[in-house]
C-alpha cells in the first residue's frame, strides 16, 4: 500500500523474483493413469472473488486451457485501499498507463514529534509510485480475464460442498437476486478477501486482522495542487498504536486513512487523529466516500486443502509494516492459476492436494515467506512505541536506506547493496533507536 517503511532495510534480505513464462508441460514428463485423465471436457475451476487475486487467477486458468468460472458479488464495488502499486507491476501485469491517477514522486514521513523526512530524494527520473483507484484497477483486470475466456457470474457465493472422493466434484452454491443456483467444478480458488467464506468452508484457520478505515475527500483545485504528486504517511500513537496513517492522492481527491490491529474499536478515534494532523491541508474538503475493511496480518495456517487453494487476502498475503497487498494478491492469483494449469497439463488431467502444494505453495513460500517474516520483525521493532517510530523516521532520512527501499519495492527483486553501507545502516539503526528512547525518557521526566 505504500513505499516508505514497507521495505526499510530489506535490500539484500528480499527474495522477490520476476515471473516465469508459462509453458505447456509435455505428457512424457508426467506419470499419469487413465483415471487421472479427463475425457470429453476440460478441467473446471471456480474462482471466488473478482479482485486482483481472483481476476489474475481466472486469467491464468483460462489462458492455460482450464474452463473457468469467476464469481464476483459486486463488480461495481472495490476494497478500501490506498491504491499504490510498484512500478514493476505495471509491466508484469500489463497495466495500461491511462489507468493511473497520479504518479507520485514525492513522499513525506511525519514522526510523532512532527519530524518530517522527504523520502523521495533518491527516485530516478523515470521512477514513481503509481496511484490507482481500486474500482478502476479491479474492473480492468476482471474484464481482461473475461476477454481471455473466463465466465463471469455476478452472484453472492454462499457455501461449498466438499466431495467424498478425489474424483468427485465440488458443488458451489451462490445467489443471484434472491435466486439460488449451484455449479459443479473440479478445483476452487478462494479469492474472496479477509472474511473468506471459502476459507471457512475448508477450515483454513483463523488469523489476526487489522481494520483499515479511509475517507475519500474532494479538495479544491488549489489544495489538490499540494498533493499533485505527493503522498504522506503519519506515525504515532495518535494515528495508530501499531500501524500508520496516510494521505494518498487520487484523480480529483485524496484518500485519508489509517489502520490498527490492537485497537479496532478505536479506529474512528485514530482517523480523527490523522485528520487533525492534516487539518490545514484538507480544510474545506468534502467527504465523498467512507470505507472500512479488514486486512489480514499473516498467512492462514492452511492455504490448500484438497483441491481448494486460497490466494490474496483470503490466504493472508499482506505484508506487515506496510500493509502492501495489491501486488501480492495479483501475484499469488496468477501463481496459483499457473500451478493448476501446469499440474493439470493444460486442463486435461485431474489434480490433487499434493499438486497444489507442490506447484503453488512451495513456490510461493520459497519466494516470499522470508520477506513476510522479515517485515513482521521490522514492525515489532519500529511500531511498538513512539520512540521506535521516531527512530524509523530518522532512518528514512538516510539516502542509502531510501535507495535500497525503492530498489526492493519498485522492482520486487533483490537489491544489491554495498557491504560497508549495510554495516553503517545497521549501526545507524541501533543509534536511532537508542536516541529515540533517551529522548522519550527525558520528555517523560519533564512531564512528571
Amino acid at each position: 500500500m505504500t513505499t516508505t517503511q514497507s521495505h526499510l532495510l530489506l535490500s539484500h534480505h528480499s527474495f522477490f523474483q520476476t515471473p516465469k513464462t508459462h509453458r505447456s508441460i509435455p505428457k512424457s514428463q508426467l506419470t499419469i493413469t487413465s483415471q487421472q485423465l479427463i475425457h470429453g471436457r476440460k478441467l473446471r475451476a471456480a474462482v471466488i472473488g473478482g479482485g486482483p487475486a481472483g481476476s489474475s487467477a481466472a486469467e491464468a486458468l483460462s489462458l492455460g486451457g482450464v474452463e473457468t468460472f469467476l464469481i464476483e458479488r459486486s463488480p461495481a464495488g472495490a476494497k478500501p485501499c490506498g491504491g499504490a502499486i510498484p512500478l514493476c507491476m505495471l509491466d508484469e501485469f500489463s497495466i495500461p498507463l491511462d489507468l493511473i491517477d497520479r504518479k507520485v514522486t514525492k513522499m513525506k514521513i511525519i514522526s510523532p514529534s512532527n519530524l518530517t523526512v522527504d523520502f523521495g530524494k533518491t527516485l530516478k527520473s523515470h521512477e514513481y509510485i503509481a496511484m490507482l483507484r481500486r474500482e478502476v484497477l479491479d474492473s480492468y483486470l476482471r474484464s481482461r480475464a473475461v476477454s481471455n475466456g473466463a465466465n463471469l457470474i455476478t452472484a453472492l457465493f454462499t457455501h461449498l460442498e466438499t466431495p467424498e472422493s478425489t474424483q468427485a466434484p465440488y458443488i458451489l452454491h451462490y445467489n443471484i437476486n434472491g435466486s439460488k443456483h449451484s455449479i459443479e467444478v473440479d478445483v476452487v480458488v478462494g479469492a474472496d478477501g479477509a472474511n473468506s467464506r471459502v476459507a471457512k468452508s475448508i477450515d483454513a484457520g483463523n488469523y489476526n486482522y487489522a481494520i483499515a478505515f479511509q475517507e475519500r475527500i474532494k479538495l479544491s483545485d488549489e489544495k489538490m495542487k499540494y498533493y499533485e504528486n505527493l503522498a504522506e504517511m503519519y506515525v504515532g500513537n495518535d494515528v495508530s498504536p501499531d500501524f500508520y496513517g496516510w494521505v494518498f492522492p487520487k484523480c480529483d481527491h485524496v484518500a485519508v486513512g489509517t489502520g490498527t490491529v490492537m485497537s479496532k474499536p478505536d479506529i474512528k478515534l485514530f482517523q480523527r487523529g490523522v485528520r487533525d494532523r492534516v487539518r490545514n491541508k484538507i480544510h474545506g474538503g468534502k467527504i465523498i466516500k467512507v470505507e472500512a475493511h479488514p486486512i489480514p496480518e499473516h498467512p492462514r495456517p492452511r492455504r490448500v486443502v484438497g483441491r481448494v487453494a486460497l490466494v490474496g487476502d483470503s490466504a493472508g498475503y499482506v505484508t506487515k509494516c506496510s500493509g502492501e497487498g495489491i501486488y501480492f494478491a495479483a501475484k499469488s492469483g496468477r501463481m496459483c492459476g499457473e500451478a493448476i494449469v501446469k499440474a493439470s497439463m493444460n486442463g486435461t488431467r485431474m489434480i490433487n492436494e499434493q499438486d497444489l502444494k507442490r506447484e503453488y505453495l512451495k513456490r510461493w513460500d520459497g519466494e516470499y515467506i522470508t520477506t513476510f517474516r522479515f517485515l513482521d520483525l521490522l514492525q515489532k521493532v519500529f511500531y511498538g512505541s513512539n520512540a521506535g517510530r521516531e527512530a524509523l523516521v530518522e532512518l528514512c532520512g538516510d539516502e542509502y536506506v531510501q535507495r535500497m527501499t525503492f530498489e526492493s519495492y519498485l522492482y520486487k527483486k533483490i537489491a544489491v547493496g554495498d557491504r560497508w553501507e549495510d554495516v553503517k545502516m545497521m549501526f545507524n539503526t541501533f543509534g536511532s533507536l537508542i536516541r529515540a528512547r533517551i529522548l522519550k525518557r527525558e520528555i517523560e521526566k519533564l512531564i512528571v
